[in-house]
């Protein structure tokens, strides 16, 4: 085919020139010293340009203008992965740490909680409630998966009598029942929620009631909240319904909290009010559990009526009043020599100073009578004050 050949591209002359350097500079031989200061370059060095030298360590001053190297100047130490030094942070600081409470009086009054896992919540925020109070003691002891249908899992009508006569409580506080939904694994085995059922748990839970009642002690029965599930929270009703009426059969008191965790409507809620009005959560997202404000909560129910059985015991400022504690009056330890003193009579008018008493009444000046006096006496009055529309008193230039 004719015509003009084809120029060649840009970069195969430019890679056809650089392959001759490469043969004409390999043709010639290179001394020791100059392999050690020149490293073999590459293709692509001689394409784009790279380093012309290679030593172990960078030289300290390189001058652009003559290509000349300083041996002599000091070197300068680089070091490329260091990091921008900055100025160290203050530490965090730590949050103070929580007081200490207050050491318990030897006659402190105590109260023992029992019962499952809503109990234990209870106990815990009882004993921050009353942390500050030297008058009161709080025990609790709860297990999570009890109730009163699983004996063979905890017994309470079997170790509660035990427990009571080792902590000698003031006031006992039951809750339990969240897990009894369920066939008990004693005696017949009656299944949930059979009439048998009912009627043997009703004798539990009287016996329960009558082990704290029967020691003279004041029974605190708290009833179960309100559930997200419809059975679970229409089964509560019905269990509520024998915790109230067998512990007021012996004398107990039923803590109604039901109200504090469903809408107007009586219905579920997760959120609602607070013990100090406030809207936030209660609930878990189980719709079981309660949070922490949830806690508290439940447990203001039971405070309110534990307080008037503590009386003053629970009171912060309670403080021990013994004979170490007693103030010092700078009385005479020898009862013979105080000084004693005659009664002054309340009457004697020589009391204060004066001859008369302070219910004299005192005498009246004659020569200035009252308004009254004047009206009723003298039958005067006082002429009203000019510019009154009873004032008839026609001026002399009319």
């Amino acid at each position: 085919m004719s015509g003009k050949p084809k120029k060649k591209s840009f970069v195969r002359r430019v890679a056809s020139g650089a392959l001759a350097a490469v043969i004409i500079i390999g043709s010639f031989p290179v001394t020791a010293a100059a392999q050690e200061q020149v490293r073999r370059r590459n293709l692509f060095d001689l394409l784009f340009g790279g380093p012309r030298y290679e030593r172990e360590e960078p030289p300290a001053r390189y001058n652009r203008r003559n290509g000349a190297i300083n041996e002599n100047a000091p070197r300068r130490e680089r070091n490329r992965g260091a990091v921008r030094s900055t100025a160290p942070r203050p530490p965090i600081p730590l949050a103070p740490p929580k007081p200490d409470p207050v050491a318990k009086l030897e006659n402190a009054r105590k109260i023992l909680v029992v019962g499952d896992f809503f109990a234990g919540n209870i106990g815990g925020e009882l004993e921050t409630t009353f942390e500050a109070s030297p008058g009161v003691a709080v025990f609790t002891r709860s297990d999570g998966s009890s109730g009163l249908v699983r004996d063979d899992h905890y017994n309470w009508l079997k170790e509660l009598p035990g427990i009571i006569d080792e902590a000698k409580p003031a006031i006992v506080v039951v809750m339990i029942g969240a897990n009894d939904r369920q066939q008990m694994t004693s005696g017949a085995k009656e299944r949930f929620p059979t009439d048998a059922w009912f009627t043997e748990y009703r004798r539990r839970v009287t016996e329960v009631a009558r082990i704290v009642t029967g020691r003279k002690l004041p029974l605190l029965w708290v009833g179960l909240p309100s559930f997200q599930s419809p059975s679970m929270m229409a089964d509560a009703v019905k269990l509520n319904a024998i915790y109230r009426a067998r512990t007021e059969e012996v004398g107990g008191e039923f803590v109604d909290i039901w109200d504090g965790f469903v809408d107007e409507d009586g219905k579920f809620i997760l959120t609602g009010s607070d013990v100090s009005g406030q809207q936030v959560r209660l609930r878990g997202a189980d719709g079981i559990t309660f949070t922490a404000a949830g806690k508290q909560k439940l447990a203001f129910y039971v405070e309110k009526l534990a307080r008037r059985h503590l009386g003053d015991m629970a009171s912060p400022e309670l403080v021990n009043l013994g004979e170490g504690t007693l103030p010092d009056l700078g009385l005479p330890a020898d009862p013979n020599k105080v000084l004693t003193a005659l009664p002054i009579s309340l009457s004697d008018p020589e009391l204060d100073g004066g001859k008369e008493l302070l219910s004299a009444i005192p005498a009246t000046n004659e020569l200035s009578q009252s308004p009254r006096d004047k009206l009723v006496k003298r039958g005067e009055m006082d002429p009203a004050p000019a510019g009154r529309i009873d004032n008839y008193k026609i001026s002399k230039t009319q």
